[in-house]
């Protein structure tokens, strides 16, 4: 495969006018190299456009160009990121990859750290196999914004939980982002003992010197059965998750009295280990971080509430039912049992799935396995159809982690299983086939 290579020429783009073809490469854009990306998006920009290609017949020929400004050339290269993804550099101390058994899909062992899927997929990056040329090149192009694993802003603590020696700096590159208008997003990932009390609270005191930070997630360590050879690390109990939510909620205040926003959340499992009630949804402030399972729990249920007052009709007689993780069983039978209510011909089972696969203490929905599912629940009451969260499968496809299948859990069952969105609404409408 050539550098830079054409895998799709999408029908009525500007590539398909000029006569681009699946197999040409795109060397230069207005006589600079095209590494990646992000140059390839940047140089795009403009609205004359000078560009260079190398046919699959290996002839190298220029095409003047001119379109609106931002107007893509409509292709899709062979590889994504055109020079391809950047691994991680470091050994982090609660890194969850490192705690994968054997056996899995290889794809899964890959730790990617790269800066620019944090712009386009939105990724977590800890900056730190970054060199400062890089940081130029993201405030020159203007890429914005930026989702950084920060756990700490202590540079030696940083060092020891990341395992990197090249880790400690991460204040002075964040400032120089922010800055520059750079805007961002930061994750903690909660270690009892390490990044904790004093230490949390220092970390928050930094981000919140920061003038362009978004949003702060804060979320607890999440440990499989498999860390033999790794650090021991307490796990995140009830007292443990009270006063994380004490620190959080303080600073909340701090925040939004100083930069108008609360800007520090934590993840939902804090709330549920403390056994307290999650927050109502506006104070999750449009839900910045819920990809990392802040506020999900009060988004799906203002979601489902809204869904019940929409009026949606069951004609006939229906029993479904829910497989969940142990975290989030609670509150998916108590709407559930919302629905019942409503609606009388509406029979659901909802099903707590223990983590056989990756150990109790992993309680989170989106990381159950087939096998876990298929083996607690052959022979119960299953119903029509049996409903489990897409956060389950890998993107776009309907496999497992474990490498079950949605069809070979069907066969296994004996039932028709969907998969749906962590959505209120379309909870509701899947419990009653709408």
């Amino acid at each position: 495969m050539k550098k830079n290579e054409i895998k799709t020429v999408f029908e009525g783009s500007i590539a398909e006018e000029i006569g681009l073809e699946a197999g040409d490469a795109i060397l230069k854009i207005n006589n600079t190299e095209v590494r990646d990306i992000l140059d390839y998006r940047f140089l795009m920009s403009d609205e004359e456009i000078l560009l260079t290609v190398q046919t699959k017949q290996g002839e190298v020929v220029d095409v003047e160009i001119e379109k609106e400004v931002y107007e893509d050339l409509g292709v899709e290269f062979a590889s994504g990121l055109i020079d391809g993804a950047k691994s991680c550099a470091n050994r982090c101390v609660f890194c969850f990859i490192d705690q994968l058994p054997p056996g899995m899909r290889e794809t899964l062992y890959f730790k990617d750290d790269d800066t620019r899927l944090s712009f386009f997929q939105g990724n977590y990056v800890t900056l730190t196999n970054v060199p400062e040329r890089e940081i130029d090149r993201f405030i020159a192009m203007r890429v914005s914004p930026i989702n950084v694993s920060v756990h700490t802003t202590n540079p030696s603590l940083r060092c020891e939980m990341l395992k990197n020696k090249n880790a400690g700096n991460i204040m002075e590159r964040l400032k120089k982002l922010s800055d520059n208008g750079i805007l961002l997003n930061a994750q903690i990932v909660l270690c009892p003992t390490l990044n904790d009390g004093e230490e949390l609270e220092r970390t928050l005191s930094d981000l919140l010197s920061l003038g362009h930070i978004r949003s702060v997630s804060i979320v607890p360590i999440g440990k499989t059965k498999y860390r033999e050879g790794l650090c021991e690390i307490p796990s995140v109990d009830k007292a443990k998750a009270i006063e994380v939510l004490e620190i959080v909620e303080k600073w909340q205040k701090k925040a939004l009295k100083e930069a108008g926003t609360r800007l520090f959340f934590a993840s939902d499992e804090f709330y549920l280990k403390a056994e307290r009630e999650i927050p109502p949804s506006e104070e999750y402030e449009h839900f910045p971080q819920i990809e990392n399972g802040v506020g999900l729990i009060a988004s799906m249920r203002e979601e489902f509430y809204n869904a019940l007052e929409e009026g949606y009709k069951l004609e006939k007689k229906r029993h479904v039912s829910v497989a969940t993780g142990v975290s989030a069983y609670n509150f998916i039978k108590s709407i559930a049992k919302e629905a019942e209510k409503r609606y009388n011909n509406l029979e659901v089972d909802v099903y707590e799935i223990v983590n056989d696969f990756f150990g109790e203490e992993i309680t989170v929905a989106g990381l159950l396995c087939g096998k876990d599912i298929v083996r607690q629940l052959k022979g119960k009451r299953l119903g029509e159809t049996l409903l489990i969260s897409k956060s389950m499968l890998r993107d776009s496809t309907d496999v497992l982690l474990d490498n079950i299948t949605v069809n070979e859990m069907e066969k296994e069952l004996g039932v028709r299983v969907k998969a749906i969105e962590n959505d209120g609404y379309e909870f509701l409408e899947a419990l009653l086939e709408n």
